[in-house]
């Protein structure tokens, strides 16, 4: 059973630093789902850190997001989605092609995060982890944005009855 029920069609946007549970979330719905910049990073330069490569995998995401979203396809955007300029553009898409828009805020503590990051495969420099948490919207920010929906990953992991 998934957490989340969204709307066919949708874009869902996860918005959190690294190390929050953005990706471990998406693995629940179908791979084909799943646009991911650190994907797209790996295979232009088989290393998905390598942010050398990130205009790239910008050019990739979009590409797969009008694709999908111009034929009705659900579509999740993982990736950190922490700066407001990224998630206009992905609005700005989503009402291109009439889609609704879905927002899950990843509202993890930092000694969390931390904790998650420092075990991960690929582990991101504490002080950057540190910086994009800081970026976090809040529910409301996220809203007034333009997002249909926002749902805090906290409420929906309690509701799921625990852990990510």
């Amino acid at each position: 059973m998934h957490p989340l029920d969204l709307p066919a069609g949708a874009l869902c946007v996860l918005v959190g630093p690294p190390g929050c549970g953005k990706s471990t979330l998406a693995a629940r719905w179908p791979d084909s789902w799943r646009v991911c910049l650190d994907r797209f990073r790996e295979l232009a330069t088989d290393s998905e850190a390598d942010q050398t490569a990130t205009s790239v995998a910008v050019e990739i995401q979009n590409l797969l997001l009008d694709a999908r979203l111009s034929r009705a396809r659900t579509t999740i955007v993982d990736s950190t989605n922490l700066e407001t300029r990224i998630r206009a553009d992905l609005l700005s898409r989503a009402r291109h092609w009439q889609r609704a828009t879905v927002a899950v805020l990843f509202d993890v503590p930092l000694d969390v995060v931390e904790a998650r990051n420092a075990s991960r495969r690929r582990v991101v420099h504490r002080h950057v982890v540190r910086e994009l948490h800081q970026l976090l919207p809040t529910s409301d920010q996220l809203q007034d944005e333009g997002f249909t929906d926002v749902h805090l990953i906290s409420r929906l992991t309690a509701a799921a009855g625990g852990g990510q």
